[in-house]
């Protein structure tokens, strides 16, 4: 069977060739799932994932993550985790040493601490520097941006955070999909969440069936974009369970894709700040695609064997 990795078009070719050069060598997809996505986690240059993602409101990095084989179905997840440098490597020892699949907030940090996770301050210096842009930018004086640093915030968070995000900004969860050679699959996806979010808020990447959905004997699939809408829909175990209903990947793809436009078209959704989705899968034969509600949208895909990753237009599929 071909081994290949499958990503969002944002990672970085070197960080794709990497993974490929361990699935030449034999490992398996689990192992190259999580080695493309930690090394994601550590790319500074990458605002949305891990060290140097954009903080919540009151300037801490919240991150989620989620990693599922497809063999089992078994997954581990992490939601609001802070100060660990690898968030996708908690997770995975949440789904091998727990009979849990999410930990959240104060436990992840608990369970991350006992299991002798790295810690690192994830608020990079750009990073905080484009905070404090964006809190200037509606309105708040340097006092008011040292309040906060401080541990001081306004009564009115739900407010300040709502201010923040009424504007649009991309966000690039790092989705990763492997097949091995044994035909076994593995998804990993990790973010640190919408930019200025409220403190606490969960997306969909750390919840199996929305996020994320791996099965051997169908296929996965894996979102990004404006995770409440496919946690309302469960998209990524929709997609999947489609495909083993007996539609074709780009039948399923359809028709999830086109029910997500729907729920983001003007009449359904009043967001601005993150308006758009996007669904990368692989069916149990090993081939990609992926589709969108907005064009423009890219995913990479490297064969073991390929030179480097090709660049692939998501289909746009409107509502």
């Amino acid at each position: 069977m071909q081994s290949m990795i499958i990503a969002n078009g944002e990672v970085k070719d070197e960080i794709i060739l990497r993974g490929a050069a361990a699935l030449r060598a034999g490992a398996m997809a689990a192992d190259v799932a999580e080695q493309v996505a930690r090394d994601v986690e550590d790319d500074a240059d990458d605002h949305s994932v891990g060290f140097s993602g954009k903080p919540n409101i009151l300037g801490q990095v919240e991150c989620d993550a989620c990693f599922m084989v497809g063999a089992t179905r078994k997954a581990g997840a992490v939601a609001a985790l802070r100060g660990f440098r690898h968030p996708i490597s908690v997770a995975r020892q949440v789904m091998q040493r727990t009979p849990h699949v999410l930990l959240a907030g104060e436990g992840a940090m608990r369970f991350a601490a006992e299991i002798g996770a790295e810690r690192r301050n994830m608020l990079s210096i750009e990073a905080r520097a484009l905070w404090h842009g964006r809190l200037r930018e509606i309105g708040l004086t340097d006092a008011q941006i040292h309040d906060l640093e401080c541990g001081h915030p306004p009564a009115d968070v739900i407010g300040l955070a709502n201010a923040a995000m009424n504007w649009r900004d991309g966000t690039d969860t790092m989705n990763v999909m492997v097949r091995d050679t044994a035909g076994r699959l593995c998804v990993a996806v990790t973010t640190s969440g919408i930019s200025w979010k409220y403190p606490g808020r969960v997306g969909d990447s750390p919840i199996v069936g929305a996020g994320l959905y791996a099965d051997d004997r169908f296929g996965a699939a894996a979102c990004m974009g404006l995770g409440e809408v496919t946690i309302r829909l469960g998209t990524s175990l929709k997609l999947v369970s489609l495909m083993q209903g007996g539609l074709s990947m780009n039948e399923a793809g359809r028709i999830v894709t086109r029910e997500m436009a729907e729920m983001l078209a003007p009449s359904g959704s009043t967001r601005t700040h993150v308006d758009w989705v996007r669904i990368i899968a692989i069916d149990r034969a090993g081939t990609p695609a992926a589709f969108a509600t907005s064009q423009g949208r890219f995913i990479k895909v490297q064969g073991a064997d390929d030179l480097e990753p090709r660049l692939i237009e998501a289909e746009y599929v409107p509502a």
